[in-house]
């Protein structure tokens, strides 16, 4: 390919600017397969704007069956005009468009993968009460606007993300139960398998880095969540994450 693909993404008021486990995933497949991209950045409020203006259609809809609903990761590939949103689709776009380039989602797999992150995700009850007012803290002033109103509507029935955040005693049962959960996926692995699928990498694996990565950024690397993480499971969440460290360019 010639044209540089274009990943959009949320900013953030970190360093590195991305943060979005949802995009991670997308992130963690285009440098994994060696495919030139960039990055173009866009605020919460803003997503829906840019769908319409690129002529780009929504990936799914809202809990009405009915509403378009516009979030990112949404990625263009000016080769071919394509806009795929939702980072599994991205991923098997890609891997269909460039057979050149290592196979994230082996064929055969496909449901697989699909019951794999249904089943991951369904375990994050304990991670949102933590992460969600964590990311809160590092967005731009417009996007923290937004996705405080969305998210205390939608995950936490009207209540603030401040009230919806374990403390004291609370935290300390929730922080396990938390723990307990990441217990439970490290069961789903083979007995010595460093990967979902053995040792061949596939795309669950980036899945599960990616919902990891969104921790460490958003706590940072020196945090005691952190730290207390990377001992988990025989350090089984840290070996993952610090092995996709040369997955982590952002351009």
């Amino acid at each position: 390919m010639s044209k540089s693909l274009i990943l959009y993404d949320i900013p953030s008021t970190l360093p590195s600017n991305t943060w979005s486990p949802n995009i991670w995933k997308a992130r963690y497949v285009l440098n994994y397969k060696g495919l030139p991209y960039h990055t173009e950045w866009v605020e919460y409020p803003h997503i829906e704007g840019l769908y319409k203006k690129l002529g780009a259609q929504a990936g799914g809809t809202k809990a009405d069956g009915l509403t378009p609903y516009y979030t990112l990761p949404l990625l263009y590939d000016p080769s071919t005009g394509a806009f795929v949103s939702d980072s599994a689709a991205i991923a098997r776009y890609l891997d269909k468009t460039y057979p050149e380039t290592p196979t994230v989602i082996p064929v055969g797999t496909g449901a697989l993968h699909y019951a794999f992150n249904e089943a991951l995700e369904s375990h994050f009850d304990a991670l949102w009460q933590f992460a969600l007012i964590q990311t809160n803290f590092i967005l731009n002033p417009v996007s923290e606007e937004y996705f405080r109103r969305t998210r205390e509507a939608s995950t936490f029935g009207g209540r603030k993300l401040e009230d919806a955040s374990p403390k004291g005693e609370d935290r300390k049962r929730e922080w396990a139960r938390l723990k307990g959960d990441f217990g439970k996926i490290d069961a789903w692995y083979g007995k010595g398998d460093r990967y979902v699928m053995g040792d061949a990498v596939s795309y669950a694996d980036f899945t599960v880095g990616a919902w990891l990565l969104w921790v460490r950024i958003i706590y940072g690397v020196d945090s005691e969540e952190w730290k207390d993480i990377l001992m988990w499971h025989e350090g089984r969440w840290g070996a993952l994450v610090k092995g996709f460290e040369k997955y982590e360019a952002v351009l």
